[in-house]
């Protein structure tokens, strides 16, 4: 086996109707980069179309690849290199050489007790400085919980990751630990040491209108924003907005928190965006997709294929180019919101030139402003460098 003292990476997508065939293609490839170097993480996402087939398809990846750690799950469309495949068979392996690494795979199962939420399974330890990666099951693991506690017991560890896609009720979700297919709950590995891996995390909007402190709110319902019922603080941002943000807030209309409330300027990027679920005419109160307190800052936002694509190219013109990455992007982008595929992928790809793999989630996992959330129509990427 060769020895190298440099962080390697590669990714292999095969769209062969045939799995067999379609998993030796993806693993050659992606392992084919390492040349000869241990292969110590790897990942492997695969269509629905292949979904009865993964025992077979570990076993080759175990004989051509032999990974020392391996994650993966199904996903409703999967991402390898430039391009996204939607509604056809996939398979997209990617393969990492991570020297000076510690990789710690981990299986979390969820309960819930008199006490509250439990989640067995979490390691011993957890290493200064190291990143989690996780893919969870949507049906059986409530990973805005999970989130909301390592957030409390491990503030600034960050996590990275998907929820799984690709089925439509509980039992039809494919996790992947080494050599195991699991139906539930979430699996993951702390990665510490010499890779550093780092969280992008774009959100698709953009801020519209004025900031407004919270004055009055009711668990998910805002009362009041800076003295004034929502709607019509709502109706002062639609008025003064451009013709095209008008436009997008008819179709796409959001709501941010401000994550960091000792800055006096916001910009993208400063906000944890969340749906609006509905207006209250009546009394101009507006429902949101979180709880918000009194006193936190918010802002209008709105989501739309030109803010998304203005967005994920904006954060991946900041970065260094990684050794590598894996991308967990909603399965409400692709087509669906750009109207062509390989959107994000192909952005990231050109923009960052590193091996890629990744699949189109229900739920992604992300930082925002040091925290840990579960977002919706975001990219989120593991970026990996060498520290």
């Amino acid at each position: 086996m060769t020895t190298t003292t440099t962080i390697l990476a590669g990714a292999g997508l095969s769209t062969e109707a045939d799995p067999v065939a379609a998993a030796r293609t993806a693993a050659l490839d992606a392992i084919a980069p390492l040349d000869g170097a241990s292969c110590d993480l790897a990942f492997l996402f695969v269509s629905p179309h292949h979904a009865g087939a993964l025992p077979i398809i570990l076993g080759i990846l175990r004989e051509v690849m032999k990974p020392g750690a391996l994650l993966g799950c199904g996903g409703l469309w999967i991402v390898g290199g430039s391009r996204e495949v939607e509604e056809q068979p996939a398979v997209s392996v990617w393969a990492a050489h991570l020297p000076d690494t510690q990789v710690t795979p981990f299986a979390l199962a969820y309960d819930r007790t008199p006490d509250g939420d439990a989640f067995l399974g979490w390691p011993d330890e957890v290493p200064e400085g190291a990143t989690v990666l996780a893919l969870a099951d949507p049906y059986t693991f409530p990973a805005g919980s999970w989130l909301e506690g390592l957030n409390e017991t491990h503030p600034g560890l960050q996590v990275i990751g998907g929820m799984a896609s690709g089925g439509s009720a509980p039992g039809e979700t494919r996790l992947i630990l080494d050599n195991e297919v699991l139906w539930n709950g979430c699996v993951g590995a702390l990665v510490s040491g010499r890779t550093k891996v780092r969280a992008l995390v774009s959100q698709g909007c953009k801020p519209i209108g004025a900031p407004y402190a919270v004055t009055g709110v009711e668990q998910n319902v805002l009362l009041s924003l800076a003295g004034q019922p929502p709607l019509e603080r709502l109706k002062e941002t639609f008025a003064s907005a451009e013709t095209v943000d008008r436009q997008a807030m008819q179709v796409g209309l959001h709501i941010g928190r401000v994550v960091d409330e000792y800055k006096t300027e916001f910009r993208r990027g400063d906000f944890l965006v969340r749906n609006v679920l509905g207006v209250d005419e009546g009394s101009g109160a507006i429902a949101v997709g979180d709880h918000i307190e009194v006193g936190e800052t918010v802002q209008f936002h709105v989501r739309d294929a030109s803010s998304a694509d203005a967005d994920l190219r904006e954060m991946v013109a900041a970065v260094e180019r990684p050794a590598g990455a894996i991308m967990f992007t909603c399965n409400g982008r692709g087509t669906r919101l750009f109207g062509a595929p390989d959107h994000d992928a192909s952005i990231v790809s050109e923009a960052l030139g590193s091996a890629l793999a990744g699949f189109f989630c229900a739920g992604e996992l992300g930082p925002v402003g040091g925290s840990n959330f579960v977002h919706g129509f975001t990219a989120s990427l593991a970026l990996f460098y060498e520290s």
